[in-house]
């Protein structure tokens, strides 16, 4: 934790000594000469090193210690005792799982939590450690409204709102009723495989619990963190920069962005979601309007000065995924609103199968892991969209 405090540290001073040269150096008309321009550039280069580098340091410092604490809250309706009660799975499921893994007898506890497929659903502590996996790898799943479903879950969402009118004594009250519609939230399947070799199962002291945890986490994180940003709902999510997913609130009337772009997309937003919003972009985007100052001469962009704190935007807080689309004509860029309004719905149970025949020849084993999810807008109106200017010219 202490390195994580010097990299806050490091990088607030090298953003403050990059402001101070700027205002330095920037001439009458708000441009830099071509040696000093090229001097910025390479402090904007160490400024976003150190963000990458705060970054990995907090992805690490949370895999720590969620193999120290591997358990949270329980998880209803995971095989093998009273895991209901206790939110851990029986030990001798647990046990039977991993020696399944790695090659063992397949244990009557373990018939215990036989899916429909003959995979096996994952006993409580190992699925809270891959759920907080994939935490770690997914912005979006951090910040949005995440629930639990067994089957499809239609969501009703209010369309007209009924609205009221002044009326005169014994005056026929005219009707005004509310209308509704509704979205659903079905279930896309996510898998993968990776494999094994024969040499690393066989030795004890490889941790096959944190491997499997880790490497299926990256891979599930980083597919999932895709579909929500940019998924067509096709086979997968619909992601919030799509037509289908936020609200156009601002769009730019060139080929960059400005300070007033930045203010209006605030703005856009209805003042009841601004009390739970947040930005949304690309780390790109925001490099290019770290830069940005408002009327009182104040950068719009602000470094964390906290561990744990996001970055600043406009006093909002900021997120960056690098699947969120980079400046182009016609791309939603930025997203700004409450990310509550963003539903991401996991259809209970996660399975894993070991496949002992299919990589046989190169004396592998695989494992294979299946999730289902899907995810999109409740409603729109609650995250609104920087959507760049349409291409000019024939």
């Amino acid at each position: 934790m202490n390195k994580l405090l010097e990299l806050y540290e490091k990088r607030n001073k090298a953003v403050a000594d990059a402001r101070a040269f700027l205002n330095e150096r920037r001439g009458s008309d708000d441009t830099l000469n071509a040696d000093d321009a090229a001097t910025y550039e390479r402090m904007e280069n160490h400024i976003s090193a150190l963000g990458s580098e705060i970054e990995r340091e907090k992805e690490l410092s949370t895999v720590e210690a969620a193999l120290r604490d591997p358990t949270s809250n329980p998880i209803v309706g995971q095989p093998g005792g009273d895991a209901a009660k206790t939110g851990r799975s029986s030990a001798e499921y647990h046990k039977g799982f991993f020696a399944a893994l790695r090659g063992g007898t397949v244990s009557n506890a373990l018939s215990v939590g036989t899916d429909a497929d003959g995979g096996y659903l994952v006993p409580t502590e190992f699925e809270t450690t891959l759920v907080r996996a994939l935490d770690d790898n997914n912005v979006v799943r951090s910040i949005a409204k995440v629930i639990s479903t067994s089957s499809e879950r239609k969501i009703p969402v209010e369309a007209i709102a009924p609205t009221a009118a002044w009326t005169a004594e014994s005056a026929a009250i005219t009707e005004t009723g509310a209308k509704f519609s509704q979205k659903s939230l079905d279930a896309y399947k996510l898998a993968n495989m990776l494999k094994v070799s024969s040499e690393l199962l066989q030795d004890s002291m490889f941790n096959l619990e944190a491997y499997i945890s880790d490497a299926f986490g990256r891979a599930f994180g980083a597919k999932e963190e895709e579909a929500f940003c940019i998924g067509d709902g096709t086979g997968k999510p619909t992601g919030v920069f799509t037509a289908n997913g936020g609200e156009v609130g601002v769009t730019t009337a060139g080929a960059k962005i400005v300070d007033a772009n930045l203010i209006d997309l605030v703005y856009s937003l209805k003042r009841v979601y601004r009390a739970r919003a947040s930005f949304l972009t690309n780390d790109d985007t925001i490099r290019a309007i770290r830069k940005m100052k408002d009327s009182n001469d104040q950068f719009l962009w602000q470094p964390a000065l906290t561990m744990g704190e996001p970055d600043r935007l406009c006093g909002f807080p900021v997120y960056t995924s690098p699947f969120v689309p980079t400046v182009a004509p016609d791309a939603f860029v930025m997203a700004f609103g409450d990310f509550q309004n963003y539903w991401i719905a996991d259809r209970a149970g996660r399975s894993f199968r070991r496949l002992n025949e299919l990589f046989a020849g190169t004396d592998q084993v695989g494992f294979m892991a299946t999730q289902r999810v899907d995810g999109k807008v409740i409603l729109s109106e609650g995250i609104k969209l920087l959507k760049m200017a349409a291409p000019t010219g024939p």
